[in-house]
């Protein structure tokens, strides 16, 4: 048996025609991905955003309610070095700058091998101390107004110098490696594929060839490709961005056929997972934002596209409406090889859903550290959150202590106390230090959506009889998580309430 994992990062499902007829985005590979394959139209995320994510895929667990953006943990399991260690060759190859960066530092060294191309977004590729040529542009990522840090906007148009014809671009370079592994390896059995590129993660650079299929635009405004924060711009600005973001969808599209063209050309359906899918979706102006983090995460962010051909049961042009999550993945892969699943996943098997839609779950939860706790039965969508008094009582619980793309300051380290291990820790203690209110979103409030009746969010209820049933489910998921105490106080939950 053998799988492949195409991974995108920023996927919005209502982009695609396959999941939503309006869509005017072109994806002819996904809507043949969809007849070829089961459809789920009740993925959700679990821990957000992206290296939360890949926590979520590699342990099975939630990471969201423990500790922010960060590296495995000496505790954790992970799916592909479980795989490794019982014969499963595990090979990753992608351009997802995080990887390298001080928060993601524990995740490739867990495959067999792994390949790595450079130069998404603001990747601190090409050397240059001279600052590059910018056009004028609508709006500079916020985090970078005033001379950000990181330097994520000015390595971008470092970068842009280096990336110009499409075989230059780090998603195509992906793809291209991706091909040459399954060329190579079509006749081996007992391995594992994780294709993973950043697109259609902001900024949407694309080769222009992709943006010349959709129809031309009256613009002629400023440079708008990265947006982020409150979208307050222009009609016309905002339409530009939206087709910037279609089109490198499209292109993404046209990536993910090369793969299917594969499996046609070496019959590889007969013995060969195929799992496509994302770690979240975009707000591409609704709710009066763009992007995530800084918003609650509504359904476009939350509600994820997913696909998966299963060649053990053969199930092809079906849809699925069982709730599941990215934490469901490590387990079902696991299962795959016969690699026994360790005792603290909270995923479950998509064996039973891919074969007749049973059930695993009633509830699916998720959230983001510092941010809402959220919970859907796919109905009713109930987000809470923090109470304005406790908003910035949370604490990262790690063996760890690294951000995104630093380490834990001094300062930080000085509030560590050593807690009692978890459940799921392994008997280690783990070091427990002071965090804060990293996104305000509890200035949104607390929020009950009806999702057959406002699929978009835009009109909260109220329903204290559906609320009451929704917070218990909350309890529940996070005394199963065995999340840390303070968060039910975060929250204004009672822990014993069930």
């Amino acid at each position: 048996m053998r799988a492949i994992i195409v991974f995108y990062d920023t996927l919005n499902r209502r982009c695609l025609p396959c999941y939503n007829p309006e869509s005017t985005t072109i994806a002819p590979n996904f809507t043949r991905l969809a007849e070829r394959s089961v459809q789920f139209d009740n993925s959700y995320v679990g821990s957000v955003p992206c290296i939360p994510a890949r926590r979520d895929l590699h342990t099975g667990r939630y990471n969201f309610l423990h500790r922010e953006w960060g590296p495995l943990e000496p505790f954790d399991n992970s799916m592909p070095e479980l795989l490794r260690q019982n014969g499963v060759y595990t090979h990753l190859i992608s351009d997802h700058l995080h990887y390298w960066e001080d928060g993601g530092a524990t995740y490739h060294t867990r495959y067999s091998s792994w390949e790595i191309v450079r130069g998404q977004e603001g990747d601190h590729w090409k050397g240059q101390k001279a600052d590059p040529e910018i056009p004028p542009v609508v709006k500079v990522p916020q985090k970078q107004q005033g001379g950000g840090t990181s330097g994520l906007w000015r390595y971008d148009w470092v970068n842009r110098q280096y990336i110009r014809g499409e075989a230059d671009f780090p998603q195509t370079q992906c793809f291209d490696r991706g091909c040459e592994f399954l060329e190579a390896n079509h006749d081996q059995d007992n391995w594992l594929l994780h294709l993973e590129t950043f697109d259609p993660h902001e900024p949407f650079y694309v080769p222009q060839k992709y943006l010349d299929l959709y129809p031309p635009e009256d613009y002629a405004g400023r440079h708008f490709d990265w947006p982020r924060g409150v979208a307050d711009e222009s009609p016309e600005e905002i339409a530009h961005c939206r087709r910037q973001y279609q089109a490198l969808v499209t292109m993404c599209d046209h990536s993910l056929g090369r793969v299917l063209d594969l499996m046609d050309r070496y019959d590889m359906w007969k013995d060969t997972m195929l799992i496509v899918g994302t770690d979240h979706g975009f707000l591409l102006g609704e709710h009066g934002y763009w992007g995530k983090n800084q918003m609650p995460y509504y359904n476009e962010v939350a509600h994820t596209p997913l696909f998966i051909w299963d060649p053990r049961c053969g199930r092809r042009g079906e849809r699925r409406q069982s709730l599941v999550q990215m934490i469901d993945w490590m387990p079902t892969l696991l299962n795959l090889f016969q690699v026994p699943v360790p005792e603290e996943v909270e995923g479950k098997d998509l064996t039973g859903v891919l074969e007749d839609d049973t059930p695993i779950r009633a509830y699916a939860m998720y959230g983001l550290f510092s941010g809402h706790v959220n919970i859907t039965d796919g109905v009713y969508d109930y987000m809470r959150a923090p109470l304005p008094e406790k908003v910035g009582e949370i604490y990262n619980y790690t063996l760890m202590p690294l951000h995104m793309n630093a380490r834990f300051r001094p300062e930080e380290l000085a509030t560590a106390e050593l807690a009692p291990p978890f459940s799921f820790t392994k008997g280690c203690p783990v070091l427990k230090i002071k965090s804060g209110d990293k996104y305000k979103v509890g200035r949104f409030g607390t929020a009950l959506y009806d999702l057959r009746t406002d699929p978009g969010e835009t009109a909260p209820i109220c329903d204290p009889e559906v609320e009451a049933r929704m917070m218990r489910a909350m309890v529940r998921a996070m005394r199963d998580d065995d999340c840390p105490p303070e968060q039910f106080d975060r929250l204004g939950l009672d822990p014993d309430a069930v």
